[in-house]
């Protein structure tokens, strides 16, 4: 059977679910994380959830079917049958590693009480993360294993490209794919990651656990 990572690594390659209007239901990769993950004319739901009631409950949605598991009122069934939440839906972006140093200087911190690293280590595993003046780069394992990226750029240092390098540099520290989630209303993220040359592939929902789980160490492999 296809796992949700399995279907994120043919992403990154750029093989996707075939554009026939369905839905594929999956099992979670973890405790953590549940959620939607929306690609040209198919949708992935990964969950545990019973997949006949994932199907039921679409069917029941009024709208587009092409739209169906992105609707509200699925989401908020979704959400109400796990009691989990969402912030919002983001575009998922990926980029391939790059080689070479990454284009601007770099320090790995340790500071667990960073809020950066707090805040990474709430939703993703094995968070690594670097500083560089103004800003500061953060890695970790989320959304079925995958390598995902983050940045923050200080208010002092905005419109001067730095947003661009981090996430460039990102690329040069990696091995594999690396994936990023933006809020679609955040334009200025959008433009600095796909100058980056990370390519936007889908839209996703994720439903995490409240409280927030630990981590991921019971996950699947």
């Amino acid at each position: 059977m296809e796992t949700l990572r399995d279907i994120l690594d043919a992403a990154a390659r750029g093989v996707f679910p075939p554009a026939d209007g369905g839905t594929t239901v999956v099992p979670q990769h973890c405790h953590r994380d549940a959620g939607v993950l929306a690609f040209t004319a198919h949708s992935i739901v990964f969950t545990d959830e019973d997949p006949d009631w994932v199907y039921d409950t679409l069917r029941a949605v009024d709208c587009d079917a092409l739209a169906a598991t992105m609707n509200p009122r699925f989401l908020a069934a979704f959400m109400e049958r796990t009691g989990r939440g969402t912030e919002t839906i983001d575009t998922m972006l990926v980029g391939s590693p790059l080689p070479g140093g990454p284009p601007l200087p770099l320090k790995e911190i340790e500071d667990a009480g960073h809020p950066r690293v707090v805040y990474a280590r709430g939703r993703r595993d094995e968070v690594r993360a670097w500083t560089t003046e103004g800003g500061v780069l953060v890695t970790g394992r989320g959304i079925g294993g995958r390598l995902e990226v983050s940045v923050e750029v200080d208010d002092d240092v905005r419109h001067r490209g730095l947003g661009r390098l981090l996430v460039t540099a990102a690329r040069h520290l990696v091995t594999e794919p690396l994936w990023a989630q933006v809020a679609p209303g955040n334009a200025r993220s959008t433009r600095a990651f796909q100058a980056a040359g990370y390519l936007p592939v889908g839209a996703e929902a994720l439903l995490s656990a409240r409280p927030r789980s630990a981590g991921c160490s019971g996950s699947r492999s």
